[in-house]
């Protein structure tokens, strides 16, 4: 099925590893430009040469979006490089996951500030687009109390919530604004290749919670991404894309 996606303009945050990697390579794939962004200068230039090497149009940033200014000057400068934008996806996150003032700040100002500073930003872009949409990267975390609850599953709440929130105001202009939640999704320097490494007795645990037996790779996150950004999705806005293997319980009405 054609996506009608070529030609199309993106932009994604986070974009040189795990899920964010594969969003920008899904998107590239099927002829989108995209622009993503990272915090590591020599990881976002590694990025790009790989992508370009596969053919893909990308351009990248090193970006701390954390820094309101610098964030809102990236995404104007990106859009200006590749002509306007049609796709957003924010997909940046502090991985603040603990219960003191400290991940709290961090988790509000990068998952939560970060996402409205890049929609804001992007705005004036988006509503030039014959076919606008942003989707938001939460977590099933957002969905249950896991161990990552207080800061880190507070704000991965208050994102589906934004999200839900800016598809019903932004319906009028033809923006679609959708989120998705990740499940655990394991990848070479990602959250659980880490907690594999450094706690076993909590991956393993976490692993046997899910009935599939496994973990996601970043691809299966980013294919209802890329399938949201495309406009065969044209009345698909307002919804919360669960894509975690069956591991949340919740019946999501």
């Amino acid at each position: 099925m054609d996506l009608q996606l070529a030609g199309l303009r993106a932009l994604v945050t986070g974009g040189t590893r795990g899920i964010g990697r594969a969003i920008v390579e899904g998107l590239a794939a099927e002829g989108a430009s995209v622009a993503f962004c990272a915090r590591t200068e020599s990881d976002v230039e590694v990025a790009v040469a790989e992508l370009t090497a596969k053919g893909a149009n990308v351009i990248g940033g090193a970006v701390d979006v954390g820094d309101g200014p610098s964030l809102a000057a990236w995404v104007t400068d990106a859009a200006d490089s590749l002509g306007g934008l049609d796709i957003v996806v924010t997909n940046v996150s502090a991985l603040a996951i603990g219960p003191t003032e400290e991940h709290w700040r961090s988790s509000f100002e990068v998952d939560m500030m970060h996402t409205v500073r890049t929609v804001e930003a992007a705005m004036p872009f988006l509503e030039q687009s014959s076919a606008p949409s942003v989707t938001v990267v939460s977590s099933v975390s957002a969905r249950e109390i896991d161990f990552a609850h207080a800061a880190y599953g507070s704000m991965k709440a208050a994102l589906v919530h934004y999200a839900q929130a800016q598809a019903y105001q932004l319906a009028g202009k033809g923006i679609r604004v959708n989120s998705v939640c990740p499940g655990n999704t394991l990848f070479e320097g990602g959250v659980w290749n880490q907690i594999q490494d450094g706690d076993p007795a909590l991956f393993d645990e976490s692993l046997a919670l899910n009935p599939t037996g496994r973990m996601a790779e970043p691809a299966e996150i980013a294919y209802p991404i890329v399938m949201l950004a495309s406009p065969r999705a044209s009345f698909v806005t307002g919804t919360n894309v669960v894509v975690d293997g069956a591991l949340t319980r919740g019946v999501q009405l």
